[in-house]
């Protein structure tokens, strides 16, 4: 790999053996950004003289004999956690001067593991897109076509480590804000189990920063590598100080296996809602067509897999629920109007969504009470897999597409249109019974585009998917450096 893609453990080596020091380090991803960001538009907020100085304090620190997981290595962090003396907008107008007073406890982690903070990384309005761009900060590009879109809502952080712009990024999930965009760009993501790490302070700038445990949204590490992904988990994953941290203490199991010849893996590359593109069902098969040929034991099929429709349609309820639950009324009274003329046969996910913005607290409770019996069914899963393997969308990055109305857009699968948020079932395969899912490179399409695939796993088991995924890299290869950024590295020296 060339040398300005480093991973963040080649950088932890070179930085303990003195053979580089964090000052350079920090001053070539700098030199880079500077280069290279004006074509893709990651970094929607840098932090340069910060960065240096902590760079500087952290070749002191290592001067006087100390070393932390990632002492000295420049990180970026995506736009929506709160950094002190950082603007924290989620890419709405009304918030863009909004300093926040403190750092959220991941970033509070970050830099008491001794990370250089480069900058913030671009977000949609809101966080509430499949792609990234906002009236703030404008739209960023994906590395490997800027006509195309990185992915949302953590697109800024996956197209800044596919270009070098540091070794790690933090992002957050909740309808595959990690996933979609490491897929997109070729890196790697992880969404952990829900509520294994801390989310105070990634908070919409209206709100307190307060220790509450949020309904299918997790944090979670994006990297160039599967051993950077679980590097960075460790120093993310754990309780809030302020609540379960104060009488619990994390010890998350080990891998299930450490060879890929005893996975037993389930293959899901097909869904009754949604039709899977040919690119993305080639990368699934790549994954698979690598377990068999080194002996793991590969099934496509299975009686205990929790029924895909109502899984997508109890995801549907519970993301729309959530996201829908602080609407004015006058547009509540508009929906209301809407839901009435719908059919009640009209079982279709556009209407399920248009549904679930009305829901009650008695329907909430409803839904949640199926996703428990979709949980169990997943625990009975998982006594004959150790990992499911299935698609994160059904296509590649696609054409950047602004129209203003996202219900209005439309996703095309193999020149055939769907409804563009269907698309986001695959990311609820995971995120609704709040399991942990690693996304992995699995490919490139006939246009040369990143392909990736889902290692799903049980709950709190984080350690089995990632263990699969660093296996699978070493099988089929990983991360690749965009086409427009080859042969550059090194340059900025």
């Amino acid at each position: 790999m060339e040398s300005d893609f480093r991973t963040a453990e080649e950088l932890a080596t070179a930085l303990r053996a003195g053979e580089v020091s964090s000052a350079e380090l920090t001053d070539d991803a700098i030199a880079r950004i500077e280069r290279d960001d004006k074509a893709i538009n990651a970094i929607c907020v840098p932090d340069f003289p910060r960065a240096r100085a902590a760079a500087r304090a952290a070749d002191q620190a290592r001067a006087r004999g100390e070393d932390r997981p990632l002492l000295g290595i420049p990180v970026t962090v995506k736009e929506s956690y709160n950094i002190a003396g950082m603007t924290t907008t989620w890419g709405m107008p009304p918030h863009r001067n909004y300093l926040p007073a403190e750092d959220a406890v991941q970033v509070s982690r970050l830099k008491a593991a001794g990370a250089v903070v480069l900058g913030k990384t671009n977000v949609p309005l809101g966080l509430q897109d499949i792609q990234t761009f906002n009236e703030i900060y404008g739209t960023t590009n994906n590395p490997w076509d800027h006509t195309r879109t990185p992915g949302g809502s953590s697109g800024g952080s996956a197209a800044a480590l596919a270009c070098g712009f540091g070794a790690l990024s933090i992002g957050s999930d909740l309808a595959g804000s990690l996933r979609t965009p490491a897929h997109f760009c070729g890196v790697y993501a992880h969404k952990p189990t829900l509520g294994l790490a801390a989310t105070r302070g990634m908070v919409a700038p209206s709100e307190p920063a307060l220790p509450v445990d949020l309904d299918l949204a997790v944090v979670g590490p994006m990297a160039r590598t599967a051993r950077d992904l679980a590097l960075l988990l460790d120093v993310m994953a754990g309780p809030d100080p302020l609540t379960l941290g104060v009488a619990h203490r994390l010890a998350l199991p080990p891998a299930r296996h450490e060879r890929l010849r005893d996975f037993r893996v389930l293959i899901v590359d097909e869904h009754p809602l949604i039709a899977t593109g040919a690119a993305v069902r080639a990368g699934v098969n790549r994954v698979a067509a690598a377990l068999v040929e080194e002996g793991a034991r590969v099934v496509r099929h299975s009686p205990l897999l929790p029924d895909l429709t109502e899984a997508a349609t109890l995801y549907m309820r519970l993301l729309i629920s959530g996201s829908t639950a602080r609407f004015p009324i006058e547009t509540e009274q508009q929906l209301r109007t809407r839901v009435a003329e719908l059919s009640a046969d009209d079982q279709s996910l556009d209407a399920t969504r248009l549904r679930a913005m009305l829901s009650s607290h008695r329907d909430w409770i409803e839904a949640n009470n199926r996703r428990e019996a979709h949980r169990h069914g997943w625990r009975q899963l998982f006594t004959e897999f150790d990992a499911v393997v299935s698609p994160i969308t059904p296509t590649p990055a696609f054409p950047h597409d602004h129209h203003p109305n996202p219900l209005e857009r439309r996703i095309d699968i193999d020149g055939v249109e769907y409804p563009y948020f269907d698309q986001l079932v695959w990311a609820g395969l995971a995120t609704m019974p709040g399991l942990p899912a690693t996304a992995i490179p699995a490919g490139r399409s006939p246009e040369g585009l990143p392909v990736g695939a889902q290692l799903i796993g049980p709950m709190f088991e984080d350690r089995t998917p990632l263990r699969l995924a660093e296996l699978l890299e070493r099988k089929i290869g990983g991360f690749q450096v965009p086409r427009q950024h080859r042969g550059r590295a090194g340059a900025d020296r």
